[in-house]
């Protein structure tokens, strides 16, 4: 049987992670120039992260080195075990060019291992509840070219939708130009984004004010939740726990089947998206 490995940049709870028995990849993320690795939130101060945004300090993300993924796919291949690695999409970093390197060097060190990798072509909980429910079927003894086909369909059914307190973190990522960012803050501007199939960043409308952003998502749920609760539901928030709260009741009160699960967005997305992100992510219908 393979060892099941995942990154932190598929957000789930740290618990989740460790009572599936995930091996997790840490992503490296930096503040202050000092550079640390995401973990999920086991012991990483996710609040004194928002704060520090806030006071205007700045922070940045950092892909891994060869030499890292070295460090974390060899002492299994070398045990005599293979690999299935469920990751982030690869459109929205370059570190899975190192990746490669890595793997094409493993591959013939141990040419009698296997390493099978799948890209969610998504990114925090929309990679991370395709990472749980293809790790539960791992767990259950499924092969890894069975979870790997279950991922394909499932995959194209994850929904996710979220937006952003403020646009000037998206303009430093490339997303908007300088004049749109200053404007949409003057204006309470919130851009409702989501993720393409393709595994990219796309902006679907913008509206004005928090209150329309939350029924935007609000009935995106209402028109394409699955409304079957065998698959949990996420409201996400990056230190806008109110309105989260207020997206989560609403579904709440829905009369719909659903469990709701609410988490933080870690450091490492949340360097993006920027402290006031609220996100919605389930399985669609």
């Amino acid at each position: 049987m393979s060892v099941f490995f995942t990154d932190t940049d598929c957000e789930m709870s740290y618990k989740d992670a460790e009572e599936l028995g995930m091996h997790i990849i840490k992503m490296p993320y930096i503040m202050k120039g000092e550079e640390y690795y995401y973990d999920f939130g086991k012991e990483t101060d996710i609040d004194a992260f928002y704060k520090g945004m806030r006071a205007g300090e700045t922070v940045s993300t950092a892909a891994l080195n060869t030499n890292d993924y070295l460090n974390y796919f060899e002492p299994v291949l070398a045990s005599g075990e293979d690999i299935l690695y469920v990751h982030f999409s690869s459109n929205l970093s370059c570190t899975f060019n190192s990746m490669n390197e890595a793997i094409a060097t493993l591959k013939e060190k141990y040419p009698d291992r296997k390493i099978t990798t799948f890209d969610t072509k998504n990114i925090c909980l929309g990679a991370g509840i395709q990472v749980i429910e293809a790790c539960k079927l791992h767990n259950n003894g499924a092969s890894d070219e069975e979870v790997v086909e279950f991922l394909k369909t499932f995959s194209e059914k994850t929904a996710v939708y979220f937006y952003v307190e403020s646009l000037k973190y998206l303009r430093r990522g490339g997303r908007v130009s300088a004049a749109s960012a200053v404007m949409g803050t003057l204006l309470n501007i919130k851009p409702i984004l989501t993720i393409t199939g393709e595994g990219k960043l796309e902006k679907l409308t913008t509206v004005k004010g928090n209150k329309k952003a939350i029924e935007y998502l609000y009935d995106k749920f209402n028109k394409e939740y699955l409304n079957d609760d065998k698959y949990e539901l996420y409201v996400i928030d990056a230190d806008n726990k109110a309105a989260g709260d207020e997206l989560a009741e609403k579904i709440r009160t829905s009369g719909k089947k659903v469990t709701i699960r609410r988490l933080d967005v870690g450091p490492v997305i949340g360097a993006h998206a920027g402290p006031g992100t609220v996100g919605l992510i389930f399985v669609k219908a």
